[in-house]
């Protein structure tokens, strides 16, 4: 089964509720946005309206800045958005790329075992404070005293938990406590904070999956698979479609169409494409971004029969 995460940042509130509406419509599994303070709406108001004028539809964070946001905060957040969406919260969390955003809190931007250590302390403590725990914290990446979360209380049981990143010891640890590992396909950060080079190559992805098995070793059930999908396109040239791409990213064109973090081709070609992902990496969900709404929605429909969805 293949399922579709759409990814969005409200510009005003009308266009906003009506691409929730449409979302849940094409059969999008969830709807999230991105937690970028300053730069982007926040996204727990921008879900919580969301949560109004839907019924189904999945929503969360994609994924939320663990190097600004505080923990209890946070797990306050999620718990309000499952109680407010009637249980259809989603937790998603990452490292931290941006130094601004770092810097605009009055912290420096660590390096990345920092910002990796950082990540997993509060993820851990958010998992914990959701699942009615109180936690004690005091580290130098994180202090906590005696927190808990009284109210409100989440309506899912374990609201489903996505780490999303290509950091091989986050990667690793996400095998062993994710619900759904977020590859990003994403390596050093570039000077505006923003984007990054890429880990699309073979090579790359078995390097990342071999981290997520290797933290999964005896779990019952191992964490879900989840591609971070920077380009969607309908066309009938697939080759000149991802040939711009492919010269950024300095791939070629045959390893970019074979990546999950790209889908190109015509209709039948993509929904090969999902399923061949499936088969060679076990990659069985996707987020897409918003200009793939209208072009994917044939698609999505296709996938759910081919499926058996």
């Amino acid at each position: 089964m293949a399922t579709f995460t759409l990814q969005a940042t409200p510009s005003d509130g009308p266009s906003w509720l009506d691409l929730a509406r449409r979302a849940e419509a094409a059969g999008f599994d969830a709807l999230s946005t991105a937690d970028h303070p300053g730069a982007a709406a926040s996204p727990f108001v921008a879900l919580a309206a969301a949560a109004a004028v839907t019924e189904r539809i999945g929503l969360g964070s994609y994924v939320s800045n663990a190097g600004v946001r505080e923990p209890m905060l946070l797990a306050s957040d999620v718990a309000s958005l499952d109680l407010l969406s009637g249980g259809r919260a989603r937790f998603g969390l990452g490292a931290g790329h941006t130094p601004a955003e770092w810097l605009a809190v009055g912290r420096e931007r660590p390096d990345v075992a920092g910002r990796v250590r950082r990540c997993l302390a509060v993820a851990e403590a958010v998992r914990a404070l959701l699942d009615g725990e109180e936690v004690t914290v005091d580290s130098p990446d994180l202090v906590m005293r005696a927190a808990r979360l009284g109210k409100p209380r989440p309506v899912q049981r374990r609201i489903p938990f996505t780490l999303g990143t290509a950091n091989s010891a986050m990667l690793h640890w996400a095998g062993a406590h994710a619900d759904v590992v977020g590859l990003s396909g994403l390596g050093r950060t570039l000077p505006d904070g923003y984007t990054h080079q890429v880990r699309w190559r073979e090579a790359d992805i078995e390097q990342q999956l071999d981290c997520v098995a290797a933290g999964a070793a005896g779990r019952a059930e191992p964490p879900v698979l989840e591609a971070l999908v920077q380009h969607v396109v309908v066309t009938d040239d697939a080759e000149a479609a991802a040939a711009p791409t492919a010269e950024d990213t300095g791939l070629t064109v045959a390893e970019l169409l074979a990546t999950p973090f790209v889908l190109i081709g015509t209709e039948d070609e993509i929904v090969a494409a999902v399923a061949a992902h499936r088969r060679r990496w076990g990659v069985t969900r996707f987020v897409v971004r918003k200009d793939a709404l209208d072009p994917l929605t044939p698609v999505l429909a296709r996938v759910a029969a081919a499926t058996g969805r």
